[in-house]
């Protein structure tokens, strides 16, 4: 798990850099293909079906597995899959947290805020002392592509579950979250390297709730 952690962080963090070089470019590009201005902004299949619904889609998959949870907690003892679930759950939870605690800090502007893509608001990058007359805007990590990606987590359920699914799992946790960040990017509310950010910040959150359940697994 150590070396899937390292070996893994460290294409991510590449991704994450070649994602920077490649975040206004691309941009750009999304906004000359609606004629300059976010004209998919409101559009029903990205705002109302792949935003709202996708939220609300991710909230009550959680909520499930949380009675589920709770329902089958007598016999938690006996049953194979009741503690990699609650690890689940655990790990798209924080997910959610660490990702939502990070967009309220680093203080960076959506795409649509900026004047470079039809708003108002020079580029302050990240780390940069940021002019209170700028507010404070809440667009970095993507908070909507990490509801997604938190659900990579079903890689390690499923490892514990049923292991030939394990890939399966990974799978369904990046294509909601590629989803997810892809419609929000059509929108013009996040970078491409926002996405990469909350993707990676989800993966090493779900390795280490992992590496925590096995630590104390082996000292039991």
């Amino acid at each position: 798990l150590l070396a899937l952690l390292a070996g893994s962080s460290f294409v991510l963090i590449a991704l994450y850099l070649l994602a920077q070089r490649a975040d206004f470019p691309l941009a750009h590009a999304l906004l000359e293909l609606q004629g300059g201005h976010w004209s998919l902004k409101q559009h029903w299949l990205l705002e109302s079906l792949l935003h709202r619904g996708g939220r609300m889609l991710s909230m009550l998959a959680w909520l499930t597995g949380l009675v589920l949870l709770l329902v089958r907690w007598p016999q938690r003892a006996r049953l194979r899959w009741h503690a990699p679930l609650a690890r689940l759950l655990l790990t798209t939870l924080l997910c959610t947290i660490v990702v939502g605690v990070l967009k309220a800090t680093t203080h960076m502007d959506c795409p649509w805020d900026l004047s470079a893509f039809d708003g108002t608001r020079p580029f302050i990058s990240l780390l940069t002392p940021r002019p209170e007359i700028l507010g404070s805007p809440k667009c970095f990590p993507a908070a909507h592509a990490a509801t997604g990606f938190a659900w990579i987590g079903l890689y390690f359920f499923f490892a514990a579950v049923r292991p030939s699914w394990r890939w399966a799992g990974l799978a369904i946790g990046l294509l909601l979250g590629l989803s997810f960040g892809l419609a929000q990017q059509l929108r013009g509310a996040h970078f491409l390297s926002h996405d990469i950010a909350s993707l990676t910040l989800c993966w090493w959150v779900a390795c280490a709730v992992e590496l925590l359940a096995r630590s104390e697994r082996s000292a039991a």
